[in-house]
């Protein structure tokens, strides 16, 4: 794993480590406690391990030394509880990814904060980039799944991103285009994204799809495998009968054209009136076309036992 793994994925994603620094937060009129402190100290020492020496072991156990005192302290004892534990987890990516280590990246993330649902928005997306990266996508399909269905993520600043990230790094790449269009007009979609944005979303799901989805209609909302596999014999069957009449018909006609002595006008109305019956009162789709086979079909035979059959089937088919 190259240096600047993480770092090369999106820019923006470092901010929450190194811009919070022990001094940023000091500014803020609202007193530190000690416990807090302690563990801000603790943040910027793992992120002058990480960017200064280099030394990603010694960045993320510093980070996890930060969890186990964070565990300590209670929640409300400061607003800024939730984002301290953001910016050790985004550390701790950071350098379990510089280590080569970053199969253990989404366990280790769930760990402390439970369930995918209750992670940060900046932590999906960063989990989201890094196993896209090493082309793991299927990694974080049942978590970017849950995190954007949770309602309690939708007023997040990042949830557009996440849903984003989610379409082009997950779900397109695992080839599951039917997934994406149900994630694009549903209720993620409406409340991620533009009208333009979605339908820009819908034409770059539809560009990736294969041949065969385009081509293939899409059964209706009642249709069942079963009917579908009926339509499909029966369309079948059909075709086998055209087949089979067009090649009697071809016999037929340079049978007659060998042997029998047409004027002109005779043969052109006899040459219509089989096209006709072809291309205007037959169509091999509908079932009304049936009669019209079987007349036109009973008729060849009959032409074709009065010229070459037995008497008794010329007398019959007369």
């Amino acid at each position: 794993m190259r240096r600047g793994f993480v770092y090369a994925m999106n820019s923006s994603m470092t901010s929450i480590g190194p811009c919070h620094s022990m001094s940023s937060f000091q500014i803020s009129s609202t007193p530190i406690s000690s416990g807090l402190l302690n563990i801000f100290g603790q943040l910027d020492l793992a992120v002058e391990y990480l960017m200064v020496h280099k030394d990603f072991q010694s960045a993320f156990d510093t980070c996890q030394r930060g969890f186990e005192n964070l565990d300590n302290v209670a929640e409300e004892e400061d607003s800024r509880y939730g984002e301290l534990k953001a910016s050790l987890c985004t550390v701790g990516i950071q350098a379990l990814a510089e280590h080569n280590q970053w199969r253990g990246v989404l366990g280790w993330v769930l760990q402390h904060f439970g369930s995918a649902d209750k992670m940060p928005p900046k932590i999906m997306q960063m989990c989201i980039l890094l196993y896209s990266k090493v082309g793991e996508h299927a990694t974080m399909q049942e978590e970017g799944h849950m995190w954007l269905h949770c309602p309690d993520n939708t007023n997040l600043s990042g949830y557009g991103t996440v849903a984003e990230l989610y379409l082009l790094h997950v779900l397109i790449p695992l080839g599951l285009t039917t997934e994406a269009q149900q994630l694009v007009a549903g209720e993620v979609g409406s409340a991620a994204f533009t009208a333009d944005q979605r339908q820009v979303a819908l034409d770059l799901i539809d560009s990736q799809k294969s041949p065969q989805e385009r081509q293939t209609p899409s059964p209706g909302p009642g249709a069942t495998p079963q009917m579908t596999t009926n339509l499909i014999t029966s369309q079948g069957s059909v075709v086998q009968r055209l087949h089979g009449m067009l090649r009697l018909l071809q016999r037929g006609i340079s049978v007659v054209r060998s042997s029998w002595k047409f004027v002109p006008l005779r043969r052109f109305l006899l040459t219509a009136f089989l096209l006709y019956l072809l291309l205007v009162r037959m169509d091999p789709a509908l079932p009304s076309s049936f009669p019209w086979v079987l007349k036109l079909l009973r008729l060849l035979k009959q032409m074709w036992y009065a010229m070459f059959g037995p008497y008794y089937r010329a007398s019959a088919a007369v």
